[in-house]
């Protein structure tokens, strides 16, 4: 059942399925391995090294029982005593180099697997972001990555090294007795039943353990992250998410328990078949001592087989479920890497240089990726209810909606729902030209100006630059080119200096105060106590939101773009700061290409074009005289919003 906010899943009723492995799957997983082989085929070798030293020492107490104590051979003893202590010592040492082998193979893959996954989601476009909830990517990236790297450096050696073991201790006991090895071996349907019974059970618990701590996490990281601090706080709510937090770790405490409860059953079941297996062989073994059947060093010999080959055993009956239950991992892992990347860059691509910064809109028509398309699929949990059917998906802003200050009447404007974002966008912009785009919130406004970086591409039609399809440039080079400042400032929780650095990672200390200063923002950090070296906080929460926008500023003009994108820039200034930096902006607008999404008065004024957006189509464009004496919707906009706000 599901209860809500509060509940967790349970297993459901259905049989429990099992995860394919496929020989395609298994190549897949052995190029990553790859690289380790011999590091892999050094930690077979020392695995048989360690198996044969473990056969050693119950063949020492035979010779010792059988022999050297009933001859009174001191000599003899002296030397089995040494050869005692050092078997356990190579033994120790051996099993030292092989956990240190084992770790390098299996971080390294762990590594490759989280750069490699790291870098492939750096590449994916903005629309898989706005559709993908962060917490599932952090699992891909944290978790599942820990799973792969156990299937290659745990669960596959424990297999290997357990077959090598059950398979020569075999051979050995049956070369000791091979009456007593029979029936230690009869005993091995019953190993095999309580292995199986319990370890699925103990297997569907700790995947419903891993899930409520997911749960419990997901609610910490909602709760305690600073905007979900601050929205707790606001509306007083911090009981309620106390009694949210308290069932998840509620959850998470019984399900604890029911796991160690069965883990203790499970290892009872097993040592209660051991034990049988062994009262078995010493009952039937003891007899034949007594009948002088058989040595007194031999029984005792067979008997610390016993050990090793049902500790073998154990893990062979887990092993199937064990290592398909890791493969699920990696093929979390995969379903990242096999997503389409929609923003992808021609191998013959053209590096732009010294571009004038000419800015076109060629009949282009956009709507946001399809849900379900391009995306990762629900989380898939064997044996259990989908989880994500308990969380509600969570669609970001960015994809559903455009400024928060872009608001105009309701009574009087038709609604903004629609399929296409954008419907046959055409313009052109020139250096030196101040384009403003106006019109209603969710109009396609801020969706436009995504375009420009290849934040998106166009479903139909171009966005050229010089003449240059977007599609046909380097990505790195087209950045280079253009500087954005977003509706939602953000910041590294780093120093102001770090920050600034972004834009150009080589700038110097003059270059980076002269931005400083153009934005305004010079005195202020002047006047900190770290002044450039002072931390921002989470996403810049430490400073002001105008403050932080004017950092943002600075940041661009020190990257010196040739076209230049604003979206809400200067929203969050009081009048007199808004005064300066529109000052400092209309010199660094000076043979630019520039973009501005406006809210002011003074911004419009000074547009040479100004776009009228409505519904995802131009249906005014022309300079604010032109466009006030049409009477359209600019008109309608300046009279209900613009004429309202300081100029």
């Amino acid at each position: 059942m599901m209860h809500g906010r509060m509940g967790f899943i349970r297993p459901n009723n259905a049989p429990d399925e099992k995860p394919k492995i496929t020989w395609g799957l298994m190549k897949r997983v052995w190029s990553y391995a790859k690289p380790y082989r011999w590091w892999i085929v050094s930690m077979l070798l020392m695995t048989l090294a360690t198996t044969g030293l473990g056969l050693i020492t119950p063949l020492i107490l035979r010779e010792l029982i059988d022999k050297t104590l009933p001859a009174r051979d001191l000599h003899r003893l002296l030397w089995l005593a040494v050869a005692l202590v050092t078997v356990p010592l190579l033994s120790a040492f051996l099993n030292v180099m092989l956990r240190q082998f084992n770790a390098r193979v299996g971080e390294g893959v762990s590594y490759d697997l989280r750069v490699g996954l790291f870098s492939y989601l750096q590449r994916m476009s903005l629309g898989f972001f706005t559709h993908t909830k962060i917490g599932e990517l952090m699992s891909r990236l944290n978790n599942d990555v820990v799973g792969a790297q156990s299937a290659v450096s745990n669960t596959f050696v424990s297999i290997v090294t357990s077959l090598i073991q059950a398979v020569v201790v075999i051979s050995v006991m049956l070369t000791l007795e091979w009456r007593l090895t029979l029936i230690s071996i009869a005993i091995l349907p019953l190993l095999l039943f309580a292995a199986r019974k319990l370890g699925n059970r103990l297997r569907d618990i700790t995947r419903i353990q891993l899930d409520v701590m997911a749960r419990m996490n997901a609610v910490a990281q909602e709760v305690l992250n600073i905007s979900g601090a601050l929205l707790v706080k606001l509306f007083g709510r911090t009981s309620e998410e106390d009694k949210h937090f308290q069932q998840r770790a509620k959850d998470v405490r019984d399900i604890n328990v029911r796991r160690a409860v069965t883990g203790g059953l499970f290892f009872i079941s097993i040592g209660f078949m051991g034990a049988m297996g062994t009262a078995l062989v010493f009952g039937v073994g003891g007899y034949l001592v007594i009948k002088q059947l058989l040595s007194l060093g031999t029984l005792v010999a067979l008997s610390l087989y016993l050990g090793t080959l049902y500790g073998a055993l154990q893990t062979l009956t887990n092993a199937p479920v064990d290592f398909a239950t890791s493969m699920v991992s990696f093929e979390r892992v995969f379903e990242v890497l096999d997503l389409p990347q929609e923003i992808t860059e021609k191998p013959d691509a053209h590096v732009l240089h010294n571009i004038r910064g000419v800015l076109e809109f060629d009949d282009l028509s956009f709507h946001y990726i399809r849900e379900g398309k391009g995306l990762l699929k629900d989380i898939r949990r064997f044996g259990l209810l989908q989880a994500d059917q308990q969380i509600a998906a969570r669609d970001s802003s960015l994809a559903t909606r455009n400024s928060k200050n872009d608001q105009e009447d309701e009574q009087t404007t038709p609604s903004q729902t629609r399929e296409e974002v954008l419907d046959h966008i055409s313009f052109r912009a020139e250096p030196g030209q101040l384009v403003a785009l106006v019109g209603p919130s969710g109009a396609g406004k801020t969706t436009l100006t995504y375009l420009i970086p290849r934040l998106y591409d166009p479903t139909e039609g171009r966005v050229l630059i010089d003449g240059y399809d977007l599609k046909d440039v380097t990505l790195t080079s087209l950045t280079a080119q253009i500087g954005m400042v977003t509706q939602e400032t953000y910041l590294f929780n780093d120093t102001i200096m770090a920050n600034l650095l972004y834009g150009k990672l080589d700038a110097t200390q003059p270059e980076i105060e002269a931005a400083a200063r153009t934005a305004n923002i010079h005195d202020f950090i002047m006047g900190l106590p770290l002044q450039y070296q002072t931390i921002v906080g989470e996403r810049g929460y430490r400073l002001s939101g105008g403050e932080k926008q004017r950092l943002a500023l600075a940041r661009v003009i020190l990257k010196d773009p040739r076209i230049l994108v604003l979206d809400e820039a200067t929203s969050s200034l009081d009048s007199q700061s808004e005064a300066l930096i529109q000052e400092a902006l209309s010199r660094v607008m000076v043979g630019r290409t520039n973009i501005v999404i406006a809210h002011r008065l003074s911004t419009i004024l000074a547009a040479d074009l100004i776009l009228v957006l409505d519904c995802g189509r131009i249906v005014e464009r022309g300079t604010h005289a032109e466009l006030l004496a049409k009477g359209g919707l600019y008109a309608h906009l300046y009279e209900t919003q613009f004429r309202r706000k300081p100029k």
